[in-house]
């Protein structure tokens, strides 16, 4: 193969020559003057570390969103460039990062502001009440930051299960009384950062029962005795948790939602509280 051959593209042009003729449409005008608050890349996983309390670190996946502003009058964005910047920072992402990166897109893109989106799954060792078997339990996690400027937003969102065992059902029934599980999702802003296990602790104190991976039959009449003990409408369960999130000194706002999952109606039962 000659030289020539060699570093020409078929046709004999030039890389330089080609890469001159794509034309960039996203950097064309607009004229319908309408300003776009978010646009980016969602669904994107990719490799992380977060802080666990109990072994420093955590190596997960998340999946990940990347947005920033546009102006009214570009026609469109260029969504590789979130690529760029997320590499950038490595092959893992490290969430001490995060305020970089939310800076970095923002030198991008010459936007006013950006955003950052990431759940991942979060694990964590438990041991059964009784028996002390030991086993892995899986929660969900999410941060979602936002940069305006130089300020910077900051929510943490946990989402756990529990058991609810029903009052009413309880005090109406000569047997038993009907339970569920609750699904629970807290969001915080804070003043100083919170662990993620601080958050799944007050979730899974505020509920009839907490959840396990492993039970055995010691364990399972634990729970099961423990629920009946402690009634909890899905109410209550709001409530408990905004009472302990009232009282943490960090928190400067949250709002905390609750599903149960009803096992003996055709719906679900929710409560929300949010303040701050």
């Amino acid at each position: 193969m000659t030289r020539q051959h060699a570093e020409s593209p078929p046709g004999g042009r030039s890389g330089s020559a080609a890469r001159a003729r794509l034309h960039d449409k996203q950097s064309e005008r607009d004229h319908r003057e309408l300003r776009i608050d978010k646009v980016g890349v969602r669904g994107l996983r990719f490799p992380i570390q977060v802080r666990d309390k109990a072994h420093s670190v955590q190596n997960t996946v998340a999946t990940i969103g990347m947005f920033v502003d546009l102006p009214k009058e570009f026609k469109g964005t260029h969504m590789s460039r979130f690529l760029e910047v997320l590499n950038a920072h490595g092959s893992v992402m490290h969430v001490e990062n995060i305020p970089d990166i939310l800076f970095a897109m923002q030198k991008k893109f010459n936007a006013a502001t950006s955003h950052l989106e990431m759940e991942f799954p979060y694990f964590m060792v438990k041991r059964a009440p009784v028996s002390g078997m030991p086993s892995v339990m899986d929660y969900t996690a999410r941060f979602d930051a936002a940069a305006c400027n130089h300020e910077i937003d900051f929510v943490l969102t946990v989402k756990a299960n529990v058991t609810t065992l029903c009052p009413c059902s309880k005090a109406i029934s000569a047997r038993g009384a009907h339970n569920q599980r609750g699904a629970v999702t807290v969001q915080v802003r804070f003043k100083k950062p919170i662990w993620i296990e601080d958050l799944i602790e007050i979730i899974e104190s505020s509920a009839s029962s907490e959840l396990y991976a492993l039970l055995k039959r010691e364990d399972e009449k634990h729970v099961t005795e423990r629920a009946y003990d402690n009634p909890v409408f899905v109410e209550d369960l709001v409530r408990n948790i905004a009472l302990k999130l009232n009282a943490h000194p960090d928190v400067t706002w949250y709002k905390v939602e609750a599903e149960n999952q009803e096992s003996i109606h055709n719906h679900n039962a929710y409560a929300c509280i949010e303040k701050g």
